[in-house]
């Protein structure tokens, strides 16, 4: 009973002790990644809420030249991306339309308490409505006048 009852214990407690190390370091990656998923979804949720904004005006062909100018502005107290933001026409994405905040068009930041003011020239015909989205989902929706 000498040898191999105690070396067959010594396997036992090291396969143990190898396989409880393992279950460790899986458990604990696991509980670090979800609490890092909450974590970002909480981030997320706070810039939703202080994101906000207000559609100011929508008119169209005011110079003469058949442009739609859009007018938003950023009342919450979340800085916006304007490449991130969306414009919709008559439930169309647009692209390629020109933007300036207070007046400079070579800034991408819209910071609190600034004006959008956004120009498509590539529309045939009045639009009916548009459709201001941010990047944190934010929405407004306002009639062509």
């Amino acid at each position: 009973m000498g040898f191999s009852v105690s070396g067959s214990a010594a396997v036992i407690f090291v396969a143990a002790f190898i396989g409880f190390g393992m279950f460790y370091s899986a458990a604990a990656n696991s509980f670090e990644r979800v609490n890092d998923a909450r974590e970002d979804q909480r981030d997320r949720l706070l810039d939703q809420q202080n994101t906000d904004i207000s559609l100011v005006s929508a008119t169209w062909n005011s110079s003469g030249n058949d442009n739609l100018v859009v007018t938003v502005d950023n009342t919450g107290s979340e800085t916006l991306s304007v490449d991130a933001t969306d414009l919709l026409v008559d439930n169309d994405y647009r692209a390629g339309y020109g933007t300036t905040v207070d007046g400079d068009g070579s800034t991408d930041i819209w910071a609190s308490q600034e004006r959008l003011t956004i120009t498509v020239s590539s529309l045939s015909n009045q639009p009916d409505r548009v459709k201001v989205v941010t990047e944190n989902g934010i929405a407004e929706t306002m009639v062509v006048s």
